[in-house]
Parts: structure tokens; C-alpha cells; sequence
């Protein structure tokens, strides 16, 4: 078994983003500039811009955060963000979901120009994603794919098992692996809370991706021998022995499911730490005009 190491790839892609950037700025070019949209004071959301804006500085970024109360409305983000689409300093901008209740977090998706969506959100790079042309592809999806091409797992003729719909993992992935070339050429399946004895899917999947954010859920018995387990949950349990009072739990039963498997991501530490980088990459891809021109 070999653990997953998401915080080492995202290191190695720290660096090489960097030394690109450290390119540009040598020959007197623009730096990429990445503005992120914070809507109250959502602990979670706050602790998210935080390391966003401090990857940011450690790859040589331009970052911005944008902070509104709570009370802003909708008309007024929405004017907010048509600012940005008409900023030429700024390559790409983000909106902290989740938003206030009284603000329609697809409308705002839609408002943002596709060009500068580097959270890949926009049914514009959704679709674009979906019939394989380039795209700003969302964070999660685009860390999973990347944990499997730096650790050179076989996608070939696979058959891979993605645990929850979600329009920003469960289905982009599914979606992703299923494509022509590497990592891809997968036979997959996607199931999700309404699918009767998902045990019978996990037990003939050679790649499982499990995105329910239901702790635990996966046991040994689910996943059969030399499996590869990407576990995509992460849920927050009182755990009355430990210092902070509770623990970060992922969807898969680690202790037990890990022995069996050929590779398993921890969590923390597998997934999460590429959903920034990712988010670096789409900047960067911005700022070269890599997908629009």
C-alpha cells in the first residue's frame, strides 16, 4: 500500500509554478492576478481565502480579497463582479460559496466572465470540459487527475467507481476519467445516495473515488484487493480525547480499507491540498491565455 501524498505533489507544483512565473516577471511580462470574493464571515469560507491568498504569495501571484457584509445584495455583488470581468488587471476572481441565502448562487456563477472563472463553475467550462475542449476545470476534479498522472497510476481500461453526483466533483470526475487518454480510457460508474447495495459497484472497482461526505462509509469489506481509493469527504467529529476537541474524518474507513488497497489518499492530506493548487494552475493558464486565447 502507498499513501497518496497530495501535500507533497502540491508542493512540487508550488515550485513549478513559481519558477514560471519567476519566467514571466524576467521578461518583463504581466503577473498573473487572482481576486477572491468574500460574502460575510463564514469561519470555514474565511480559513479557505486564507490559504488561497497565502498560496498566492508563495508562487509570486498578485492576490486581492474583496470582503462584503453579509447584507450586500444581490444586485450589488452582481455589479461587483461585472467590475472584475471589466478589469484587464485581473486574470481571474473567485466567489466564496457558500453565499447568503438571499443571493442566487447560480446567477452569480453565470455573471462571471468564463475567461476569468478560474473556479471552472461556469456552464461555459462545464460544457467545454464535457466534450474534451479546453477548460478552467474545477478544483477538486482537476487534483484528483493530477494525483493519479504524477503517481502514474494505469487508468487504461479500468474500471472506476465514483461515489456521489455533485456538479463539482462526482461528476466532472466521472466525466474526466471516462475521456479519450491519460489519465482516462476508463469504464465508469457513477452512483450516488439513491443507488440500492452500492457494496456490489465498490467491490468491482479497480479506481474508487468516494465523494458522499458521509463519514466512514467505506469499509474493508467494500473494496476489493489492490483497489486504488481516492477519498474525496472530509467530515468534523468530536473526538473528546484530542487536544482541538474533534477530528477530520474522510468517507473511507482508513485503518481498516487501507491494507488492502494499492493506493489510498489520507485524510487530511490527499485530496485537499491540490484543490489550491488547481486554482494556481487555472490562474496562471489565465493569465497566458492558455484555454480562450
Amino acid at each position: 500500500m502507498e499513501l497518496l501524498d497530495g501535500k507533497r505533489i502540491a508542493d512540487e507544483i508550488k515550485a513549478e509554478i513559481a519558477a514560471k512565473v519567476e519566467a514571466i516577471k524576467g521578461k518583463g511580462g504581466k503577473i498573473p492576478h487572482l481576486v477572491a470574493i468574500l460574502v460575510g464571515h463564514d469561519g470555514a469560507s474565511e480559513t479557505y481565502v486564507g490559504h488561497k491568498e497565502k498560496a498566492c504569495a508563495q508562487v509570486g501571484f498578485k492576490s486581492q480579497v474583496l470582503r462584503f457584509e453579509d447584507s450586500i445584495t444581490e444586485t450589488q455583488l452582481l455589479h461587483e463582479i461585472q467590475k472584475l470581468n471589466n478589469d484587464p488587471d485581473v486574470d481571474g476572481f473567485i466567489v466564496q460559496m457558500p453565499l447568503p441565502k438571499h443571493i442566487d448562487e447560480q446567477k452569480v456563477i453565470e455573471a462571471i466572465d468564463p475567461r476569468k472563472d478560474v473556479d471552472g463553475f461556469h456552464p461555459v467550462n462545464v460544457g467545454r470540459m464535457n466534450i474534451g475542449l479546453p477548460a478552467y476545470v474545477s478544483a477538486t476534479p482537476e487534483g484528483i487527475v493530477e494525483l493519479l498522472r504524477r503517481y502514474k497510476i494505469p487508468t487504461e481500461g479500468k474500471h472506476c467507481v465514483v461515489l456521489g453526483r455533485s456538479n463539482i466533483v462526482g461528476r466532472p470526475i466521472a466525466n474526466l476519467l471516462s475521456q479519450k487518454g491519460y489519465p482516462g480510457d476508463c469504464t465508469v460508474t457513477l452512483c450516488h445516495s439513491r443507488t440500492p447495495n452500492i457494496k456490489e459497484y465498490t467491490l468491482g472497482a479497480d479506481i474508487l473515488i468516494v465523494a458522499l461526505g458521509k463519514a466512514e462509509l467505506i469499509t474493508a469489506d467494500m473494496v476489493k484487493p489492490g483497489a486504488v481509493v481516492i477519498d474525496v469527504g472530509i467530515t468534523r467529529v468530536e473526538a473528546p480525547g484530542t487536544k482541538s476537541g474533534w477530528k477530520l474524518l474522510g468517507d473511507v474507513k482508513f485503518d481498516e480499507v487501507a491494507p488492502k488497497c494499492s493506493y489510498i489518499t489520507p485524510v487530511p492530506g490527499g485530496v485537499g491540498p491540490l484543490t489550491i493548487v488547481s486554482l494556481l494552475k487555472n490562474t496562471l493558464k489565465a493569465a497566458k491565455r492558455e484555454v480562450y486565447g
